[in-house]
């Protein structure tokens, strides 16, 4: 069976971070490691992440030697995985049990290299378990395929469902940005040549954030997304202003659902 290394990045999550750990642990695909890197929490993450390490061996924290944002985090991760997939999760979202298994097939069946999957969206308050979640018909549905200048126009993989075949690809870092991390690994890969699998059936959970956060700002991520077009991918300022049209539309569309 393939070894899945998923990669986890915290900081101040224990409010959420019980229930994300556990919805890996409790995958029906028991072959993996959990990679997390806590960025210099000052909340009880830790602790509560050594806690789960004496408990389950696979469960794999290590302390950022300094604090550096998710995606140095995810890095740091990655650098540690001994996995044949990368599979990514992040500390306040879910996975339902059969996600690994049932991704694993999926990307096996097609030969893709790069998957994902639709997801379930939950509220931010939201205090249950995997194991217990209802579907609720809040669907963001995967597309079938994706190609590298479909995703200059939208970014279609939702970075909880997403996962690499470490084996084809090699191990693949998140370039140094500061926002738009995971959009720019995806469209790094799929550059070379590499199209995208989506998987239709939902099988993560993503938490939804409270009016006012950083995330839910989605003014607030203009500014990275237009660097990742303009700086990472070299396009023309028609050309990102398309892509960046693209993006909005599609944050909007999916915060309405």
């Amino acid at each position: 069976m393939p070894l899945v290394s998923v990669v986890m990045p915290v900081y101040n999550s224990a409010t959420t971070l019980g229930a994300a750990v556990r919805s890996v642990l409790s995958q029906t695909h028991v072959d993996l490691e959990l990679l997390v890197t806590d960025d210099k929490s000052s909340d009880d993450s830790m602790d509560l992440l050594m806690e789960f390490a004496r408990q389950d061996e696979r469960v794999l924290p290590a302390s950022a030697p300094e604090q550096g944002g998710a995606g140095r985090a995810r890095n740091l991760a990655i650098e540690r995985a001994r996995g044949d997939y990368i599979a990514f999760l992040d500390s306040d979202d879910m996975w339902l049990p059969e996600k690994t298994e049932r991704q694993i097939a999926f990307a096996a069946a097609g030969s893709a290299p790069l998957t994902f999957t639709s997801y379930f969206k939950m509220d931010a308050d939201y205090a249950g378990e995997s194991t217990d979640f209802v579907p609720n018909g809040r669907v963001i549905a995967a597309r079938e395929h994706v190609d590298y200048r479909a995703m200059l126009v939208r970014d279609y993989i939702g970075a909880l469902t997403a996962m690499y075949d470490r084996t084809v690809l090699g191990t693949r870092l998140m370039p140094e940005m500061r926002k738009r991390q995971d959009y720019a690994l995806w469209l790094s890969i799929m550059r070379e040549g590499a199209d995208a699998r989506g998987l239709r059936e939902p099988l993560a959970v993503y938490r939804s954030h409270q009016a006012g956060s950083l995330s839910s700002n989605k003014l607030s991520l203009v500014r990275y997304n237009w660097e990742l077009y303009r700086e990472h991918e070299g396009l023309s300022v028609p050309r990102s202003t398309r892509a960046l049209a693209g993006a909005a539309w599609q944050s909007l569309r999916n915060s309405r659902i």
